[in-house]
Order: C-alpha cells, then sequence, then structure tokens
C-alpha cells in the first residue's frame, strides 16, 4: 500500500476514529459536511489527498444516512484522485439480510457490497460481521477482523472459575466453541424458535451449566430479548452467574431496561457502535488499537490473521 495514509472519520463514528488515528499516531484528517435545509448534505475532503492511500471510518447502523455519507465520502474520495481508498466499518449493517429467508425479500447486505462497489471502494475492512459468508459479496479484498483479540485480553482478567460459555442460538455455536478451545472449557448451546424479527417464541438449553459461570457470545445485542432470555434459562438451570459478551451494542427499543432487570452480571461490549445511554451493567472494550494494528500491517504488507490468539 501507499506510504501516504490519511484517516478520517464519518459523524457517526468520528469518536472511534479519533481514538484508531491516535494509536496509529497521526492525526484525523479533516472532513465537512455541509448541510441544505432540505436534509440533503454534501461530504468534503479538506486537504489535499492526490495519491494518498485513504481510510475511511464509519459504521453503518442507522439511520441509513450514515451509509449514504460513507458512499458519498468514498465517491468524493475516488474523484480527487486517491490511490487507494479502504472503508473500514466496525459495524456493517444489513448483516442480517443476507439470504431469502422468505419469499420477495432483498438480499440487502449484498446490495450494501454493490453499493460499495459502485462508489469505487478498494478494500474493505470490517469487524464480526453476522455471517462470514458476506464477505464472497465483495469483489475487492475484505479483512475480516474478530472482537475476540480484545475481548479475551478481558475475560483473561476475571479469571473465573468453571468458566462455560453459551451460544444464545445454534447459529453461534462456531462462535461458542472456538472460546471453549482456547479457554479450555465447556460450551452450551440455546435452541430458540422465532415466531418473527425480534420475537423468540420458543428457547431451550442444550448442555449443562450447573455451578457454572456461564459467558454468553454474540455479535449483535438489538432489543436483548434473545440475550435477556437466554440468561434467564441458564440460572434456573444452576448456573453460578452470567454474563455476555456481545461485539455491536445496537441496543434498540427497550433492550436497556430488558438488561437492567435481566439476570446478566454485566454485558461486555465494544464501540463499534455508541451507546446512546451509559449503564451500570455495561462495559465498553475499544477496538481502537486493533483497527490501527491493522492499518499498520496493511501499510506494511504483513499477516492480519497474526493478530487475532483464535
Amino acid at each position: 500500500m501507499s506510504d501516504e495514509i490519511k484517516l478520517y472519520g464519518g459523524q457517526a463514528t468520528h469518536y472511534l476514529a479519533e481514538k484508531i488515528a491516535g494509536e496509529y499516531g497521526i492525526p484525523l484528517g479533516k472532513v465537512t459536511i455541509q448541510p441544505f435545509s432540505d436534509g440533503e448534505f454534501q461530504p468534503c475532503f479538506e486537504e489535499n489527498i492526490r495519491g494518498c492511500a485513504v481510510f475511511i471510518i464509519q459504521s453503518t447502523f442507522a439511520p441509513a444516512d450514515n451509509l449514504l455519507e460513507l458512499l458519498m465520502l468514498i465517491d468524493a474520495a475516488r474523484r480527487a484522485s486517491a490511490r487507494q481508498i479502504v472503508a473500514v466499518i466496525p459495524y456493517f449493517g444489513y448483516a442480517r439480510q443476507d439470504r431469502k429467508d422468505k419469499p420477495r425479500v432483498s438480499i440487502a447486505s449484498k446490495l450494501m457490497a454493490n453499493l460499495l462497489s459502485a462508489a469505487g471502494v478498494t478494500r474493505v475492512i470490517t469487524l464480526d460481521l453476522h455471517a462470514d459468508q458476506i464477505q464472497g459479496f465483495f469483489d475487492v479484498p475484505v479483512d475480516h477482523l474478530y472482537a475476540s483479540s480484545v475481548f479475551a485480553d478481558y475475560l483473561d482478567e476475571l479469571k473465573l472459575e468453571n468458566l462455560t460459555f453459551a451460544s444464545p442460538d445454534t447459529g453461534g455455536t462456531r462462535r461458542a466453541g472456538s472460546y471453549a478451545k482456547h479457554f479450555k472449557a465447556d460450551f452450551v448451546i440455546c435452541y430458540k424458535q422465532r415466531s418473527g424479527p425480534n420475537k423468540v417464541e420458543m428457547m431451550s438449553l442444550v448442555g449443562d451449566v450447573k455451578d457454572r459461570n456461564v459467558v454468553l457470545l454474540d455479535d449483535i445485542v438489538d432489543t436483548a430479548g434473545t440475550l435477556t432470555k437466554a440468561a434467564k434459562i441458564i440460572m434456573e438451570n444452576g448456573a453460578k452467574s452470567v454474563r455476555a459478551v456481545v461485539t455491536h451494542p445496537i441496543l434498540s427499543g427497550n433492550a436497556l431496561e430488558r438488561i437492567e432487570n435481566s439476570f446478566l452480571k454485566e454485558l461486555i461490549v465494544t464501540d463499534t457502535i455508541p451507546l446512546k445511554h451509559p449503564h451500570p451493567k455495561i462495559k465498553v472494550v475499544s477496538t481502537a488499537k486493533l483497527f490501527a494494528d491493522v492499518i499498520e500491517r496493511l501499510k506494511n504488507n504483513e499477516s492480519i490473521a497474526a493478530l487475532f490468539k483464535f
């Protein structure tokens, strides 16, 4: 990659972009967003980026303007003759729509990949995609990072005895198995059936958690319905404690109220999405150093896989 590295942050993820730039050791580049009275806006790079490797840091959580701003920044960088344009997307929105689960619906995550490519992106860096196969939706390189590298250190500090990992659904079995193998622990699975989006109709536990300190693992916490129901079932089956490790804290609707009234001792999340309201049960660990290390390794053409413990 080019030796001329410039980092920029979108409005939604400016707080994280500043931390990444601080870890990387360069100032964050200046971007202005010119608003118009009708709701339109115009992003602009306030410095020369011709021939540079430009990293644009922006998560694409709601509202859709966050995605549109990222696309417009990529387009602006392409038209300003940037040599390389890397979209750093800590949270890749619409990743849950990765297939046709019923007739006549969009595969929105594929559409997002098409839009990013059409805008002119040359590389994508993202963290804990909801589905690994989304990488294949892109025709440009995708560096898919794992939050395990930041969560593992925190879990080590807790020094939990009789540790058991749990997946709140069958889709997270691989994640739970990876953590269990790394920590030389057991893992269990919560089997759920949905009656609709964000609605869990039935859940049951597969495995033994009696007298265990259980850590639930997931990539997204949205309404917290699944997570809190899984925590309840785990405690009802004799667990000593239950906490959750989740990468992306969407926390929509009454999620905070559910967490407050749940059996969860602690919810550990990353800073890919800003917390609307801090909560004593929620611990945030930063991904800034991870992203900064990846950018440095890309610059030096070094392996990224070496950053991950598992």
